[in-house]
């Protein structure tokens, strides 16, 4: 499976309004419960991918890895993303099962 296919989702999700990025606002989503799935990239720095991590398990947020922040903000039309949440379930669980396949090979 291509990345395209998760990249496009992600997208979608965006021009829905259905995401939120940055590390603080995506701290705040995750703690108030809106937050259905956080993406990292893998090159965030160590206390940001703490931090995300921690909160996500605290909260029960599912929570992925991808490559790098520019692929992250190119999904979603931006400069460089390190964190995006996704706020909605419906994409959340379709996002889950593409990067799912996509990370399997």
């Amino acid at each position: 499976m291509d990345k395209q296919r998760w990249i496009s989702l992600v997208g979608l999700a965006n021009r829905a309004g259905k995401i939120i990025s940055g590390e603080e606002l995506s701290l705040k989503e995750i703690r108030n419960g809106k937050a259905k799935l956080v993406l990292l990239s893998a090159d965030a720095s160590a206390n940001t991918t703490k931090k995300i991590t921690d909160k996500c398990k605290s909260y029960h947020v599912p929570m992925r890895i991808v490559e790098n922040r520019e692929i992250l903000g190119h999904a979603i039309g931006k400069e460089a993303r390190v964190v995006v949440s996704i706020l909605d379930i419906g994409f959340a669980k379709k996002l889950l099962t593409l990067l799912d396949e996509y990370q399997r090979g």
